[in-house]
Formats: C-alpha cells, sequence, structure tokens
C-alpha cells in the first residue's frame, strides 16, 4: 500500500510539473517582487515632490496654478492603495496608472514653468533635487519595463496550452499591464517650428 501512495504521489508531483503549475507560481512571485520595486520608485518620487514644491514656492510663488496642481496630483497618488491585490484588478490597476500619470504631468508643467526663473535654475537645492527626480524617473522606467516583461511572460503561460488548463482550475488570470497613456498623442510625429513667436500686440 505505501508503495502504492509513494508511486501515486509521483505521478501526481510529475504531473503538476507539466502542467505548469510550477511556472505559473514562479512567474506570480516574480511580478510581485517587480510590483513591489515599481511601488517602491514611484513613492520615493512622491517623496521628493513636497521638497520640490516648496523649492520653487520660494522662488515662484506666483505660479500657485501650478504648484496646487502638483500639490494635488501627489495627494491623489498617496490615495490609492498600491497592494498586490491591484495587480489582479484591472480597473484598480488603471486608476493607479491614471493617478501616476497625472503626477508626471503634474510634474512636466512644474518644470516647464521652473524654465522662467533663472535664479531658481541655479539654486544648489533645487538643482540637487531636480537630479534626484531624474534618477527617479529614470528607476521608474526600468522598474516598468521589469515589471511588463514579467507580466507578458505569466500571461503568456496562463494563455497556453496545457498551463492554460491548471490556470483555468486553480484560478490564475491574465494580469493588467502598463499602457501608453495617451497612445493617440505619441503615434502623431511631433510639429517643429524653428520661426519665432510672434511679438504680443500692446
Amino acid at each position: 500500500m505505501r508503495k502504492f501512495l509513494t508511486v501515486l504521489a509521483a505521478l501526481a508531483s510529475l504531473s503538476l510539473t507539466n502542467c505548469g503549475y510550477n511556472a505559473i507560481q514562479t512567474e506570480d512571485q516574480q511580478i510581485k517582487a517587480n510590483w513591489s520595486e515599481v511601488v517602491n520608485q514611484y513613492q520615493r518620487r512622491a517623496d521628493l515632490v513636497p521638497n520640490l514644491v516648496n523649492s520653487v514656492k520660494g522662488f515662484a510663488q506666483q505660479e500657485k496654478d501650478v504648484l496646487l496642481g502638483v500639490t494635488n496630483a501627489r495627494a491623489k497618488v498617496g490615495s490609492i492603495q498600491a497592494t498586490p491585490e491591484v495587480l489582479n484588478d484591472p480597473a484598480a490597476f488603471q486608476k493607479f496608472q491614471a493617478a501616476q500619470g497625472e503626477l508626471s504631468s503634474a510634474l512636466s508643467r512644474l518644470l516647464v514653468v521652473t524654465e522662467n526663473y533663472p535664479q531658481l535654475k541655479s539654486d544648489a537645492l533645487f538643482k540637487d533635487l531636480m537630479s534626484q527626480l531624474e534618477g527617479t524617473e529614470n528607476r521608474i522606467t526600468v522598474a516598468r519595463n521589469r515589471y511588463i516583461k514579467a507580466v507578458q511572460d505569466y500571461n503568456v503561460t496562463v494563455r497556453s496550452f496545457p498551463s492554460n488548463l491548471t490556470a483555468m482550475m486553480f484560478g490564475y488570470k491574465e494580469k493588467p499591464n502598463f499602457s501608453v497613456d495617451n497612445e493617440k498623442a505619441i503615434s502623431t510625429a511631433p510639429k517643429v517650428d524653428f520661426n519665432p513667436a510672434p511679438a504680443p500686440s500692446k
């Protein structure tokens, strides 16, 4: 009887190995690890924002709308819990991505405004914050790329035969992935115009 149970256990183990169960587990854990790094880098960026806003405020208090936009966008990012459950909920994932995109957009507007303040651009604190922000944006890009690849591998596994049968049996579904926020806009070539803007009429 014991020999029969041993053989049965060995066959069950072999069938689980060949059905993709272990691959799904491995890839699911890789996604969670990569997601943690994405969230970590987004948090690093969010932590830089208050110092950046205060730095700009010292030189450009009249840019209240832009500063308020950055502050509000950061608050919205902070209100979304980036838990691992977000990875299985396309709507929650989309909400997270939209909030991060809004903060990116607000920061872009802030950086455009700072171009009008040479003293601000030469300020040591501002330069240091900008350097940290640029480094963080690069880390975000790397972390997102790793996450995108991990999700792609996982989604291929849960859709491929025979591992798709295992995925269905254990309730593993495709996970949402990062997408381009404004696909239509980036597919249009930017217009380059070297003609100087006309002087405003008085």
